[in-house]
């Protein structure tokens, strides 16, 4: 009895409540003190019974119910505002457009619906390219076939690139989704996205034997840079940006000791990967061979501690490109395989400036690679 008394008291109390709102309005009602909502809430769902959620209501639930809404109608209207000094840079379809939101709670829900999109888009899987440039030229260069661009939400005005990466989408007809930075960073496994993914469809290495390019045919002592076993895909990301700023003319690697061309390699060659062609070989032997033959010089790469008499050590300053050349680089752990050592013309090294201890005698092979690229392409000049 004494419970039928305290609901009668919350009903009452209820009623008091929504005959204020009615008089005062909704502005009347933002102010109000929350234990009222919270009364007005509990009667709703005692004596409502169409009502099936089970869910308890607090004070702090009502708040978020009547103000986020009120402040994310206010952040949207200041979002609105700077973009109008922006027409100049942004064009009109842009600006019309409005990303769908997504709430923290529907993670789960994009991730399930990215997997079975992935699943049928014609047996091929998707993959989520992370990262303003990777995303960015994933869409000009049009090697992938973009499905859906993710955007971080966000309340300020959004940078430029971002911007251009949106138009970009627009312009290609790529849909536009808006979700919450956690949403963001499970898709890409808590890399640095910088509030961009894109989905689609994966890049591989080039398997079949294409032609030399234009440029390629101009450029009389052309460099190709060979890698070989190299594993670490921030290592193979840094070599694929070093080796199109220097202007390497085309870069081979293994397929099967190798890493693979990911997302990771992407945002860590800041883009190139989507630029800039890879070819694969399940031999490299063969295919040595074969530019050997036709007087391709085949130079490789040691560490002092490797020098032998067995092959001609050359430091790398010392050296200039007359022919076209093949480069080797090893991998991370033991370097150029044996049967490769054997097939270089000329070893070269990187000597040190300073006496070395022991534990940090050699340098990582993305820094080895650009400064060995640096010295040979330099020697080029007027070719």
């Amino acid at each position: 009895m004494q419970a039928w008394k305290t609901v009668f008291k919350v009903f009452l109390a209820s009623n008091r409540t929504r005959n204020r709102c009615c008089l005062l309005g909704l502005k009347e009602l933002y102010f109000t003190p929350f234990t009222q909502h919270a009364a007005y809430s509990c009667t709703t769902a005692l004596f409502n019974p169409k009502d099936k959620s089970d869910e308890r209501f607090t004070s702090s639930k009502i708040k978020k119910t009547f103000v986020s809404k009120h402040k994310y109608a206010a952040n949207r209207d200041d979002n609105l505002k700077p973009a109008k000094a922006q027409r100049g840079k942004v064009s009109s379809e842009l600006q019309k457009l409005r990303f769908e939101d997504f709430s923290e709670s529907e993670t789960g829900r994009v991730l399930r619906h990215n997997l079975k999109e992935s699943e049928s888009t014609e047996g091929k899987e998707l993959e989520i390219v992370f990262g303003a440039a990777p995303c960015l030229l994933a869409l000009t260069q049009s090697r992938r076939k973009p499905s859906r661009l993710f955007v971080k939400n966000g309340e300020g005005p959004q940078r430029e690139v971002i911007l251009r990466v949106c138009q970009e989408a627009v312009r290609r007809g790529v849909q536009i989704q808006r979700v919450s930075k956690q949403t963001l960073d499970k898709m890409c496994g808590g890399k640095v996205h910088q509030g961009l993914c894109l989905q689609a469809s994966p890049l591989g290495f080039i398997t079949e034997e294409r032609p030399m390019t234009s440029h390629e045919v101009k450029n009389r002592r052309p460099l190709w840079l060979v890698l070989d076993g190299v594993q670490d895909p921030m290592n193979l990301g840094a070599i694929l940006r070093s080796a199109y700023f220097l202007g390497v003319d085309r870069i081979a690697s293994s397929i099967h000791n190798s890493c693979p061309l990911t997302p990771t390699v992407s945002k860590a060659s800041a883009g190139v990967m989507e630029v800039m062609e890879v070819f694969g070989y399940s031999n490299l032997k063969d295919m040595i061979k074969v530019k050997a033959e036709e007087g391709w010089q085949v130079v490789g790469t040691v560490g002092l501690e490797q020098c032998s008499s067995e092959s001609a050590v050359v430091p790398c300053s010392d050296f200039k490109m007359s022919r076209p050349t093949l480069l080797l680089m090893g991998g991370e752990g033991d370097g150029l395989s044996p049967e490769l050592h054997q097939m270089c013309d000329v070893l070269l090294t990187i000597p040190p400036h300073r006496n070395l201890h022991p534990g940090v005698d050699s340098l990582n092979v993305s820094v080895a690679t650009g400064i060995l690229l640096h010295s040979l392409l330099s020697t080029r000049t007027g070719s």
